[in-house]
C-alpha cells in the first residue's frame, strides 16, 4: 500500500493497494499546497480505513516544477516516512506526465513540459516504455525545436509548457494533447520501483529544481 504526492505543478495525493488505486484527491488550486496537503492526506487515509502505519512506501514526485510546491511536496513525504519508519520512492514529475500520455494516445516519442515562465520550459522525451530517449531539461523554446527528432518520429506534446510550444513547433508529426497527469499517474511506476527495493536516501533526498533559483528582491546589505 503506497500513498503518492504530488505538488510540482497542482497538487494531488493518491492511495494504492498494489496496481489498483484506491482513491485520489486533487487541490483545484495550484498555490496554498502546504495549506492543504496534511489535511488531504489525512482526509483520505480516513475515508478507507488506512493508518499511517499500515502504509508499505510514500512516493513523491520530486521534479522539476514549482519551487515551493516542491520543497512542500518533499518536506512532508520526508517527515512522514521519518515518523513512521517508511521507505520513500522518488519519481521524475516529467515521467509521470509521459505516463498518463502512454495510457491515453498513441505516438513513438512523449514529451511532457511544465512551463518555466517566458518562453522556457523544463522538458524530456520519453519512449512508449517510458524509457528516457532525451534528459530532464529546461530548454528555451525557439523556432525549429524537436525538428531532429520529429523527421522519423510522432511526437505527442502535453503538459501547460506545451500551449506555447505550438507557436514554434509546427509540424505534421507533433501533436498536442491536452492529456493531465495527477498522482493517479504514479502508482504504477511507484510499484515497481517498490518491487525493484529502489528506495531514496531519506537523509539525502531534494527536490529536482530544473535549474537555479533567482529571486526577484535584492538583499540588502546592512
Amino acid at each position: 500500500m503506497i500513498l503518492s504526492i504530488d505538488t510540482a505543478v497542482q497538487s494531488s495525493i493518491c492511495l494504492s493497494n498494489d496496481e489498483n488505486s484506491l482513491g485520489e484527491s486533487a487541490n483545484p488550486l495550484e498555490k496554498d499546497s502546504a495549506a492543504w496537503l496534511h489535511t488531504a492526506i489525512q482526509q483520505l487515509l480516513a475515508q478507507h480505513n488506512v493508518s499511517l502505519q499500515q502504509l508499505d512506501a510514500i512516493a513523491i514526485s520530486y521534479g522539476p516544477g514549482s519551487y515551493t510546491g516542491l520543497r512542500v511536496g518533499m518536506a512532508a513525504a520526508k517527515g512522514l516516512c521519518y515518523a513512521c519508519n517508511l521507505p520513500l520512492i522518488t519519481l521524475n514529475t516529467l515521467q509521470i506526465m509521459a505516463s498518463a500520455a502512454v495510457k491515453e494516445t498513441t505516438a513513438d516519442l512523449f514529451c511532457p513540459m511544465i512551463d518555466a515562465r517566458r518562453m522556457e520550459v523544463f522538458t524530456a522525451l520519453y519512449n512508449s516504455s517510458l524509457e528516457e530517449v532525451m534528459p530532464s531539461t529546461n530548454m528555451i523554446l525557439e523556432q525549429g525545436a524537436f525538428n531532429d527528432w520529429l523527421q522519423n518520429n510522432n511526437i505527442c506534446f502535453l503538459g501547460n509548457g506545451s500551449e506555447k510550444a505550438k507557436a514554434v513547433i509546427q509540424h505534421e508529426r507533433a501533436v498536442f494533447s491536452p492529456i493531465k497527469s495527477s498522482a493517479k499517474n504514479m502508482v504504477l511506476l511507484a510499484l515497481q520501483k517498490f518491487q525493484k527495493g529502489q528506495f531514496a536516501e531519506l537523509a539525502y533526498s531534494e527536490p529536482f529544481y530544473g535549474k537555479d533559483f533567482h529571486s526577484p528582491f535584492f538583499k540588502k546589505n546592512y
